[in-house]
């Protein structure tokens, strides 16, 4: 089998739910870019400013269609309609502090939405790639700091957490029971490839969701107030959000070959191990990129909230497994990532409407990377230093804003 690589969706179809959010808007800017046609299915924006309208993705987009992946009836029609050679399922509750407040919500979008989607596959009767978002929370964490492997125990503590794993159950159960590839093809059936995907904490422009790291900080920053950290010590495997991107692409790609049967299964997507920070480390890092504060303040004090719940202190993931099966491998590292998230911000601050052009600037910097083009900032930047010295993020619920 050749090395995939996501050019090789260039002219495909390819169906992408949970493209309104904000790594579903950063994926369908790239798969336009690559030369995808693609069809987005999602619940309209849910922030304001949203990603996904203020770089104008609908405009990128072969069809966009509004909707809630729980429908059965309209995701059916929208699978049938599209057609799609890729199916890429990002729609999803994301946040963990929001699946203490509303657990069956996450439980319900995460799982019976997955189901939802893949039923639609079964029932569209052809040949196709599947590739499930999961999540790093699927894991049972032990709290022994040791990354997880994709062999390791599935659970989760808390209800996004555990909604996770489930949704991992699902996609296995699935794979199993109806899209074994050796036994459609037997069968004579279309061949149905479909793998999970298991991504780190992510940050990058545009990302203004609720509780979420970097969004958090730039909304405190804009009104001169203070980020409060519940959990300035936890340690997460934070990324931009091309990374986990380009690997979803790069395994959709592979799953479109036609001895990729081996490669249907789950994969870990995360930044190089050293790239592993606290929270604080994170904020820390983001400031210094970003620039100091008017009043020369670090910005951040640290706040408990035990009514918020259990959260992991430690979570890091091993990507062995897509770098051998996948050849996938991290790019940017942390030092490059606050530095390029830090001037997104400054660039949409400076000119709104230069929101897409942000985005395909990066898209376009990362494919150098990915091609050993030079790119700017140090192969060893650490969470400290931006890219000119020299990995939603969904925070968890790590953090809570104020001022």
């Amino acid at each position: 089998m050749t090395a995939p690589h996501p050019s090789a969706l260039r002219g495909r179809d390819v169906l992408v739910t949970g493209h309104t959010g904000f790594k579903g808007s950063w994926l369908a800017l790239w798969l336009a870019a690559l030369g995808a046609r693609t069809t987005g299915y999602a619940l309209a924006p849910e922030t304001d400013p949203a990603l996904f309208e203020v770089a104008g993705v609908a405009d990128v987009l072969h069809d966009h269609v509004v909707g809630d992946v729980r429908d059965r009836d309209a995701v059916d029609a929208v699978v049938a309609r599209s057609r799609p050679d890729v199916v890429l399922h990002l729609a999803a509750r994301t946040v963990v502090s929001e699946g203490y407040r509303r657990p069956a919500e996450a439980f319900s979008v995460n799982v019976d939405g997955t189901t939802a989607v893949l039923d639609a596959v079964r029932a569209a009767d052809r040949p196709c790639a599947v590739v499930v978002v999961t999540s790093d929370k699927c894991y049972l964490n032990d709290e022994s700091g040791r990354p997880f492997r994709e062999t390791d125990p599935l659970g989760g503590h808390d209800p996004y957490s555990a909604s996770k794993a489930a949704q991992e159950l699902v996609v296995q159960s699935y794979r199993r029971s109806y899209f074994d590839p050796q036994a459609q093809a037997a069968a004579g059936c279309p061949v149905v490839r479909l793998a999970s995907g298991r991504a780190g904490n992510v940050i990058g422009g545009g990302d203004w969701t609720e509780d979420g790291l970097v969004a958090d900080l730039a909304r405190a920053r804009a009104r001169g107030g203070e980020l409060v950290l519940r959990s300035p010590h936890a340690v997460r495997p934070w990324q931009h959000v091309l990374e986990p991107l380009s690997g979803y692409l790069t395994l959709a790609a592979a799953l479109l070959q036609d001895d990729a049967d081996a490669l249907a299964g789950a994969y870990n997507f995360g930044p190089h191990p050293e790239d592993d920070a606290t929270v604080a480390e994170l904020v820390d890092g983001l400031s210094t990129a970003w620039g100091p504060l008017a009043d020369g303040s670090r910005g951040w004090r640290s706040e408990p909230h035990e009514d918020l719940g259990h959260e992991a202190g430690v979570l890091r993931l091993d990507v062995e497994l897509a770098a051998r099966a996948l050849s996938w491998t991290p790019t940017w590292r942390l030092g490059e990532t606050l530095g390029r998230t830090a001037d997104w911000y400054r660039g949409f601050g400076a000119e709104p409407a230069s929101a897409r052009d942000l985005c395909l600037e990066d898209i376009a910097a990362f494919e150098g990377a990915v091609s050993g083009s030079a790119t700017r900032g140090s192969a060893g930047a650490g969470p400290g230093t931006s890219r000119s010295d020299a990995d939603s993020s969904r925070s968890s619920g790590d953090v809570t804003p104020t001022g």
